[in-house]
């Protein structure tokens, strides 16, 4: 019998340990996938390192223009076609008052502007104002940034 109990007791034990392990893992994918830093660059990792609390910054990650960065420093920043905007995207894809960003604080959003081809937040096309997270994925045309908030910010949060 105790033979038994013994056994019985660690199997638990290799339960427990395969559930903790297999939810850290869980974890810390999350957060890689969420952070999206796995395939930045040093100079891109220290450009978001340094973003004052308050600021973005939006990484073209596919698409024309690969690798170029656009910060988002300003309470409304209109991306599109039409010279003079604050993301000029030069591509017949994208319409010329495409999407807007929209800062509230340390807080971040997006809206698609009536553009023909879309606005995408992780792949799903909104139709209204959507909150943006670090490391989600905006597609604006052909371009596909991901965005970083401040680290600052980050901590603030937590």
């Amino acid at each position: 019998m105790g033979e038994d109990v013994n056994a019985e007791n660690q199997a638990r034990r290799a339960d427990d340990t395969e559930v903790r392990s297999t939810q850290q893992f869980r974890e810390d994918l999350g957060a890689m996938i969420r952070a999206r830093v796995i395939d930045l660059t040093i100079d891109e990792q220290e450009a978001v390192g340094a973003l004052p609390t308050g600021a973005a910054l939006l990484v073209v990650r596919r698409g024309p223009d690969q690798g170029a960065r656009f910060l988002l420093d300003q309470d409304v920043t209109v991306a599109g076609r039409r010279p003079g905007v604050g993301i000029f995207l030069d591509d017949v894809t994208v319409s010329r008052k495409h999407a807007e960003f929209r800062r509230s604080g340390t807080r971040f959003s997006v809206v698609d502007l009536g553009s023909l081809n879309g606005t995408f937040c992780d792949g799903s096309r909104i139709d209204s104002e959507t909150v943006l997270e670090d490391g989600v994925e905006v597609q604006v045309g052909k371009f596909k940034f991901t965005f970083f908030a401040s680290r600052f910010d980050l901590a603030d949060e937590s």
